[in-house]
């Protein structure tokens, strides 16, 4: 009976706590009514970074490999294959071509093996004595003299006869052929087993490498798609009868593929700086006039350029920016590819990155499209099979350029026709293409590059973020998380601003953080390009946001004082004690005129540090050649963003 009334009593207590909506202590506390409709309510979400739809990384990588399957590069001593290259870049150590192990100090997270279309795959057919080949007397004349140790005058004779088209028919590895398919199915093949979703991206795609006169109109073409599709073509070259050496044909190519196939692909120009003036045509292409075709072709298939990479800094040139104090940075600047002919003053506007977004410009003015609309990213066009691009890393562009106490100085062209000389200290350790995509898979990283969400490094991993609005405010740099605000007030690098609302100008939140294991920031800067009323183009730098703020402020000419340098060259060291290791502020133009066409990309630098050329000094005990450069100032560019009226 006690242990009955016991029951009778709890239950009769429980029924009054009930009706009276009181608190009810359980294991996890007292529920309060108010506490439960919280938390089955409606309230806003507080987690940040829950229910994101943006991207939250960059992702690093390189679309611009070559391994010993393109020609050049077999020629000069390549010996890694594609397999070889996406092992290297995604972390593993391996064996250089000239015996030295190699791993980079992180892994990358995408790369694309962009070997040349043009004979692709025949050097080691043709060390590993393929029949096709010595079945033909002058290729089995070449494999005997590789045979008996006279390979360096075999790779001359290779490489002399390519260039002037007298390389021989039977041997050429033309589009059809059992050997060139064979180059393009292990290419494949190679991708595919590399590739892992969210891990690591292994992209397909190979390089179209216009040359004509020793112009470079290169492009590298990059397929979204699956081994399943690519499979499905076979690149396009430039040799006839087979390819074409005009861009107006390679992106016929591309809407081929799109249409018959239904995959998606992209090009990459690169290294306009080698083009003696021809990369960004203003009047005509080809003996052609520009027309509404062209520039709409132009815009479709190349949403990005190549402005970072080992043979010259492609974003601005000092004759063409005299008030630019960085634009003479890594300049290649004189002649064409292979020093034939040399640099003249009128071709230098139609060969770099900032020249060309303000054409474009004008083209969009008068054709009602802008083909110059790119984004920006580095590669590295390394012919080693090894994105190997940190200063202190530099595996160089070629095999006889890996690291050894000749580098320093050696030729790398040497026209004495013309007496174009570039040296092979002059070579950039650069770059890399960061990418703002969702998850690391081909798809994502694709479809980013599209929209241009991307920017070039010099071969440093900071990280940049770049938005551009109407409404940014200075408490909105305050912020630890300038993404979500950015995305929500704005558009990130790539993006469009249209029309401008009465009485505003635009703003730009901007943000950058040092590599973790790399140099401290100097500055961020905005770099404007405009048309204006007169139909001149014109462009401004800005110094947005600095460190050392506190002791380093503008002269009375505007002009930031320089950071300093705490390079110690002879020991190739350096220290963070300038600089600061994360910048973010807030800009807006107070030169905008809303009738104006405009583009703002960012530019981040560096705090000054070794170049390559330090390190090897050091690690070698040598003596550079007068007029070396010994240091630099590391830095990145974001694509633009533009107003249209």
């Amino acid at each position: 009976m006690h242990r009955f009334h016991r029951v009778l009593r709890g239950l009769v207590g429980l029924l009054a706590i009930t009706a009276s909506h009181a608190a009810i202590a359980q294991d996890s506390g007292t529920l309060h009514k108010a506490d439960a409709e919280r938390v089955h309510g409606s309230e806003p979400v507080y987690s940040p970074y829950a229910n994101r739809n943006f991207p939250t990384r960059p992702f690093f990588g390189d679309t611009h490999m070559h391994t010993s399957f393109s020609m050049d590069a077999g020629a000069f001593g390549a010996r890694l294959t594609p397999r070889n290259a996406y092992q290297f870049a995604r972390g593993e150590q391996v064996m250089a071509s000239s015996g030295q192990p190699v791993k980079l100090s992180r892994p990358l997270d995408f790369l694309v093996v962009a070997d040349h279309s043009d004979n692709m795959g025949f050097f080691p057919d043709l060390f590993a004595g393929s029949p096709n080949l010595l079945a033909d007397p002058t290729g089995k004349k070449w494999y005997d003299m590789i045979q008996s140790g006279k390979g360096a005058d075999a790779a001359i004779e290779i490489i002399v006869a390519f260039s002037h088209g007298t390389f021989p028919k039977d041997l050429m590895y033309f589009p059809g052929t059992p050997g060139y398919k064979g180059a393009w199915k292990k290419t494949i093949d190679a991708a595919e087993e590399f590739n892992d979703p969210g891990r690591f991206t292994a992209f397909i795609g190979y390089e179209w490498t216009s040359n004509t006169d020793g112009n470079n109109l290169h492009r590298n073409v990059i397929f979204r798609d699956n081994g399943d599709m690519a499979i499905r073509v076979e690149p396009y070259t430039v040799y006839p009868p087979y390819g074409s050496d005009n861009p107006v044909d390679l992106w016929k190519w591309m809407a081929a593929y799109e249409d018959k196939i239904g995959g998606d692909v992209l090009a990459i120009p690169h290294n306009g700086n080698l083009s003696n003036g021809l990369m960004f045509p203003l009047v005509e292409a080809f003996q052609q006039e520009l027309d509404e075709g062209y520039v709409q072709a132009r815009a479709k298939w190349e949403p990005l350029y190549e402005v970072a990479q080992t043979k010259g800094d492609g974003e601005a040139h000092p004759s063409l920016s005299p008030n630019d104090e960085f634009a003479n940075f890594e300049t290649w600047d004189k002649g064409n590819l292979d020093g034939s002919v040399a640099k003249t003053p009128e071709m230098l506007p139609h060969e770099y990155a900032r020249s060309a977004l303000k054409l474009g410009l004008k083209l969009e003015d008068e054709l009602g499209t802008n083909p110059y609309k790119f984004g920006l990213i580095g590669s590295s066009d390394a012919h080693t099979g090894l994105a190997a691009l940190a200063e202190d890393n530099f595996f160089g562009k070629t095999t006889p350029q890996e690291p050894s106490p000749e580098r320093m100085t050696a030729t790398f062209v040497d026209n004495q026709s013309t007496g174009v000389k570039i040296m092979d200290w002059e070579v950039s350790a650069a770059g890399y293409a960061a990418v703002w995509a969702t998850e690391n898979t081909r798809e994502s990283i694709f479809d980013a590059m599209e929209r241009k969400e991307t920017y070039a490094t010099t071969g440093t991993r900071l990280i940049v973020r770049f938005f551009g609005g109407w409404d940014f405010t200075s408490e909105d740099a305050l912020t630890r998380a300038p993404a979500v605000i950015g995305y929500s007030k704005g558009v990130p690098m790539g993006g469009d601003l249209r029309s401008a609302p009465d009485g505003k100008s635009p703003s730009f939140l901007v943000m950058a953080l040092r590599d973790p294991i790399g140099a401290n920031l100097d500055r961020i800067q905005i770099v404007k390009g405009w048309m204006d009323a007169n139909g001149e183009l014109q462009e401004k730098i800005y110094d947005v946001v600095w460190g050392d703020a506190e002791t380093r402020t503008p002269g009375r000419d505007g002009k930031l004082p320089p950071v300093g340098s705490t390079v110690d060259v002879e020991n190739a060291i350096w220290t963070n004690t300038i600089g600061d290791p994360e910048l973010i502020g807030v800009w807006t133009d107070p030169d905008f005129d809303p009738n104006q066409r405009a583009f703002y990309y960012t530019r981040v630098l560096e705090i000054p540090t070794p170049r390559w050329t330090a390190y090897d000094a050091a690690f070698y005990d040598i003596e550079p050649l007068p007029g070396t450069v010994m240091t630099l100032q590391e830095r990145a560019y974001t694509s633009p963003i533009w107003y249209t009226p």
